[in-house]
């Protein structure tokens, strides 16, 4: 369900805007932050990621210190799930306790319970967008432009800080949404985390099946030529970055193996229906796939 704090303020434009990490997400961030006159902050893990950042506009000032927060009103966390759960003590020293502290994490639920004792205006976020790219030349404008930003605010989260995160999102072309953590990493288990592994399958399942027809080289050499279009598409998110993919299983294990569950059953069912020749049964089951399609990606953008 959209927030209703969406409107609240746009206080945090009035202070510079820190950003942890330059790669894709948090670089499109302060590209997008900049082109609307925010003043942006940014944190980078290497002085040659600092140095390249400034070239590219990504920041108005940027170090490997985190001092470089000091003053920001408002710090986004960019930071792989890795370094969320076991932070830096030095950065989480140097956030201003007066800021406003959000992340853009894929998992939330542990995200949120390691922040909630560090800083007293954190909110958990995480914006629903991305593409193949990583690192300080990944960031690209409009990147979250229709895209679900999700909050996962906890019983004690302050309104203020909650509308800050809300209205950062809405500055940024997103679409606001908020649920509770659990609900969130159950759901990105479904749609986000297992089509990882899938594609990962699928892309060991030709490379295994190729070698298995027992065909040789060639027939190896002429699945790669073939495959086109559809492949690369079905297959961009399990060929990317494999320490993400790693984070994503490790962080949301259980609901992970859940989903994968649920997909094994639905795989074997068409299994069974291909080796025993149920066509009618196969048509049906892509007639239900047709439809739900247009449910999870075919539907108009909520206002």
């Amino acid at each position: 369900m959209p927030t209703q704090a969406c409107a609240a303020a746009d206080a945090w434009r009035s202070s510079p805007v820190g950003i942890v990490g330059l790669g894709l997400i948090g670089g499109s961030i302060a590209l997008d932050l900049r082109r609307q006159g925010v003043v942006v902050h940014g944190v980078a893990h290497r002085q040659q990621s600092a140095e390249r950042a400034l070239q590219r506009g990504l920041v108005d000032r940027v170090a490997t210190d985190p001092s470089v927060l000091a003053g920001c009103g408002l710090v986004v966390l960019a930071l792989p799930l890795d370094q969320l759960l076991a932070p830096d003590p030095a950065l989480v020293a140097a956030l201003p306790p007066a800021a406003v502290i959000t992340d853009v994490g894929s998992v939330k639920a542990p995200v949120l319970e390691r922040w909630q004792p560090l800083h007293a205006r954190f909110v958990a976020s995480h914006p629903m967008a991305g593409t193949a790219s990583a690192g300080v030349e990944a960031g690209l404008t409009g990147l979250f432009a229709g895209c679900p930003w999700v909050l996962t605010p906890a019983a004690g989260s302050e309104p203020q800080a909650l509308a800050a995160v809300d209205a950062l999102a809405v500055a940024l072309g997103a679409r606001c949404i908020s649920c509770g953590a659990a609900e969130h990493d159950q759901a990105v288990a479904l749609i986000s985390h297992l089509p990882v592994l899938v594609s990962a399958a699928l892309l060991h399942a030709a490379d295994r099946g190729a070698a298995a027809a027992g065909a040789g080289p060639q027939l190896a050499q002429l699945v790669r030529s073939l495959a086109s279009t559809g492949f690369a598409d079905t297959t961009r998110v399990g060929g990317g970055n494999p320490q993400l993919g790693l984070l994503m299983a490790r962080s949301n294990q259980q609901a992970v193996a859940a989903a994968l569950q649920t997909y094994s059953q639905c795989l074997a069912e068409l299994s069974e229906q291909v080796q025993q020749g149920l066509w009618p049964a196969l048509e049906e089951q892509l007639r239900q796939s047709q439809r739900l399609r247009a449910d999870f990606v075919d539907r108009p953008a909520s206002p």
